[in-house]
Order: C-alpha cells, then sequence, then structure tokens
C-alpha cells in the first residue's frame, strides 16, 4: 500500500542512527521480496527507549504574560508605578523606562508542591503536581511572526520544518487512517501555515490544519466521504492511479511532491474509515463533554485526546485565530482567556491520567513569547522575550516542580535559562530522539530542528 523508500532514504535515516541494523543488512531486507514494504509514515523505532509517545501542544498565541500566569513577582507590586530607572540593581535589558506594574492576580500555593499559579487558572493549579512549571525561557525576537517561527520550527526566518513534522520524520505515525500530524486551529494564526510546514521535508510529513470553528466532524473535515463510489470502487480507481504515478516516479530517483501525493490520495482514502468518528465529541459521554466545557478551545482539547488514542503523533492546539493573548491594552483580559482554557486543559490532564495515556503523552503549554513587567499605556503589557514561562506534563516529565527562574522582577531569566532550542532538545529527548541526530541533507548541508544549538534539559526529566 505504501511506497518503498528509495536507497537515498535509507541512508539517511541510518546515517540518522534508526533502527538496530546494519546497513547491509536494511538494504538486503528492503530487497527482498518477502520483506515488507517501508512506507514514509511507517512508525519507527527512536534512537533510545523513549519516554512519550505523542505531543499535545497546547499553544496560546499571542503571548500570556508569566508574572500573570506562573511567575509571582512581589516585587512588581512593592514598585508599582515606579520607572526601572529609579530603582537600584534592575537589569532590564531593554530600552525602556515605562512603569512597573503589578499584577492584577493573586497567586496561590496550589497542590502538595506547593507551587505558586495564578487565581485566573484555578483548575490547572489543582493539577499543578502533574506540572513542571520552566520560568526561565527566553528566546531571540520580541516580535509574534520571528517568535512564531522560532517556537514552532527552531528558527526565526521562513520555512523551516515544524516540530511535528520532525516527529512524523523521525517517528511516524501509528496510525495509518489519520494524519500523524494535526493542527486545529479555528482560522490563521499570524505566518499562518508556516507554522506547522514541511518545508524541505517530504511533503507527507507536513501537518493537517483543521478548522475547529465548528464541532460538526463532517464540517471540520470536508469532502472526506465520496458520494458517488462505494470503497471498492474507489479502492480500484486509487489503485490504477498509484500504479500510473509509480510508472511515472520509476523514472525519477526522487521526487518528493509526487511521493507526498500519492501517500495524500492514500491517506484521504483510509480517513473515510476512521476521520469523522475520531472528531464527533458527540460520541462521548455527556459526563466527559461536561468536564472539558463548551467553546472552541474545549472542543479541540477533547478532539487531541481522541486523536492521541488512536496515534496520532502530534497534535496542536491553537487558542485561537490571530493573536488572542497580545494583550497590549488591558492585561485584565488574560482572565478571559483562562476562563476560556483553564477548565479544558484541566480535564485533558485528568483525562489522560484516568486512561492510562499521560505518562505516555507529552503536553506543553505556552506562547511564542511572554509580556513585560512594565506596563503600556495604563493597564497593558508588551511583548517580552528575554524570560518568560511554559509548562510540561505528562510523558516523563518531573511533575510538582519548577525549573529556572526569572530575576525579581520578572525582567530577565537569570537561573536554569532555556532557550526555544533547548526545549525542543527536550522534548525529542522524551520522544527517544537525539536531537543532534535527527537530520536532514537539503542544499548541500544537514539540517535539524536545533540547527547547531540546544541541549537537553535533564532536570525537568523523570
Amino acid at each position: 500500500m505504501f511506497l518503498p523508500i528509495t536507497r537515498r532514504q535509507m541512508l539517511r535515516r541510518v546515517g540518522t542512527g534508526f533502527g538496530t541494523l546494519g546497513l547491509a543488512s536494511l538494504l538486503n531486507e528492503q530487497a527482498s521480496a518477502k520483506a515488507p514494504v517501508a512506507g514514509p509514515l511507517d512508525s519507527r523505532e527512536p534512537h533510545f527507549p523513549a519516554k512519550a509517545k505523542r505531543v499535545i501542544f497546547l499553544f496560546m498565541n499571542g503571548g500570556p504574560s508569566h508574572v500573570d500566569t506562573f511567575d509571582p513577582k512581589p516585587l512588581l507590586t512593592k514598585y508599582h508605578g515606579q520607572r526601572p530607572s529609579e530603582i537600584s540593581g534592575i537589569n532590564t535589558m531593554r530600552k525602556t523606562n515605562s512603569p512597573l506594574m503589578r499584577s492584577p492576580f493573586a497567586f496561590n500555593r496550589c497542590g502538595q508542591s506547593g507551587i505558586e499559579v495564578s487565581e485566573i487558572y484555578p483548575e490547572i493549579g489543582k493539577c499543578i503536581d502533574d506540572i513542571c512549571v520552566i520560568r526561565s525561557m527566553h528566546t531571540n525576537n520580541p516580535n509574534h511572526e520571528p517568535g512564531l517561527l522560532m517556537m514552532n520550527s527552531g528558527e526565526m526566518q521562513p520555512t523551516r520544518p515544524s516540530m511535528g513534522s520532525w516527529l512524523l520524520y523521525g517517528l511516524g505515525t501509528e496510525n495509518h487512517n489519520l494524519p500523524g500530524y494535526v493542527v486545529l486551529c479555528p482560522g490563521k494564526p499570524v505566518v499562518g501555515p508556516q507554522l506547522w510546514s514541511n518545508s524541505f521535508l517530504p511533503g507527507i510529513y507536513q501537518g493537517t490544519h483543521i478548522n475547529n470553528s465548528s464541532s460538526d466532524p463532517k464540517n471540520l473535515i470536508k469532502h472526506v466521504e465520496n458520494g458517488y463510489l462505494t470503497p471498492a470502487e474507489q479502492r480500484r480507481q486509487l489503485d490504477l492511479l498509484k500504479k500510473m504515478n509509480e510508472l511515472h516516479l520509476a523514472e525519477r530517483e526522487r521526487d518528493q511532491q509526487l511521493e507526498a501525493r500519492i501517500e495524500s490520495l492514500e491517506i484521504a482514502f483510509r480517513m473515510q474509515m476512521e476521520a469523522q468518528d475520531a472528531f464527533d465529541i458527540r460520541k462521548e459521554p455527556a459526563s466527559v463533554r461536561k468536564e472539558y466545557g463548551e467553546g472552541e478551545f474545549a472542543n479541540a482539547c477533547l478532539i487531541a485526546r481522541r486523536l492521541s488514542e488512536r496515534g496520532v503523533r502530534m497534535t496542536q492546539i491553537y487558542y485561537g485565530a490571530g493573536q488572542p493573548w497580545d494583550d497590549h491594552g488591558d492585561i485584565n483580559n488574560h482572565k478571559n482567556h483562562a476562563g476560556k482554557s483553564d477548565k479544558p486543559i484541566a480535564a485533558l490532564l485528568r483525562d489522560l491520567r484516568s486512561r492510562g495515556m499521560l505518562d505516555e503523552t507529552l503536553v506543553i503549554w505556552g506562547g511564542e513569547f511572554g509580556r513585560t513587567p512594565t506596563s503600556e499605556g495604563a493597564k497593558g503589557r508588551d511583548h517580552h522575550s528575554l524570560g518568560f514561562s511554559m509548562w510540561l506534563a505528562g510523558g516523563g516529565v518531573r511533575g510538582g516542580m519548577v525549573h529556572g527562574a526569572t530575576d525579581e522582577f520578572g525582567m530577565v531569566a537569570v537561573q536554569d535559562r532555556v532557550h526555544v532550542h533547548d526545549l525542543h532538545a527536550t522534548i525529542l529527548h522524551l520522544m527517544g530522539i537525539d536531537h543532534e541526530k535527527l537530520t536532514f541533507r537539503y542544499s548541500g548541508r544537514d539540517f535539524r530542528l536545533t540547527d547547531v544549538h540546544g541541549h537537553v534539559v535533564k532536570e525537568v526529566v523523570a
């Protein structure tokens, strides 16, 4: 059903360390008439035993404020309204002298670990013992486009392969009836498809964008049913088309676009069997739907669980279209965003745990950067890349801990600093991948998600 991978692809994968067989043995197996045909989406062994099998990335596009969510700073209250230049010892590392602004939200110690969480996230606070909060994140640029690209693809310039595409390229997928990398976003965020692009990786590894503004599975995935041909007739038609494409492909050493087209046709055919069922949250018990709540983000969280249990390698959920967390005018809007995401995220964590899936599912929360401890206008906060928070849960992560710290005003990451490249290296590590060995040769050089950077943050690994 799948195309054999080419000799060049085999050399590339062996060179990156996949599998335990030698090159000669692998090539002999590929040449054997009895050997199974390897497809580009077939599930593959990681470099070493993985702690996680799948990823759910809860992406708060726009940039949530760390000092209003997971990194309390009492000194912002003490020095509220004062300018950084008036305070001895403060290091802004920015050309700004806007007044410091206290958080309008109280923080509470939660769980047995006693980690402080903002009052706007009470349900997540109840799950904090499953969560590792990284308070020392930093990135290269405080603008949305480069920040989004860096967090999603490890590079500020378009277009490089997204993290989900790298995972799919490295590990394949466990379910050939569904896309291995699904992006749920009600509309289009800033930069758009470049955030889930395969770039120079084969096209079959591109993320599949689903506009989840509707809860009706027939509207979520349009044209997945064929109203004119029976499945058997479709199969015969597709086999003929596949044979013609393979004859065309045989005349060329490698044609990524044609390979991707062949695989896409196969996936589209197989999706008729499972796709609408996977996206149909109406099949969940009423009690489960009540736990998640209502709304686009809540439905997406429930869909993510359904996709994960069906073997989808990575599901990324964007909080909304555009940059909804970008609260320049009034940081109090964070309460509204948290109100729509708090209950669904906590329900997702509890649901995964109750089904025995949390240990093998890595859940990530965060945006492209944070927001300034100083004010913008009277009540807002500007973009901030020098120090912000993200958190991880499940998937081999140590729960109930805080890693790293910003300074006492929340200006700069100062302790156990974690760059986006380090985060990517750690995510790949938890998935059983050595980030230095997951490479793809393009334009005369080997590329990887972390480029020439990145260190695994071993302290957060259970």
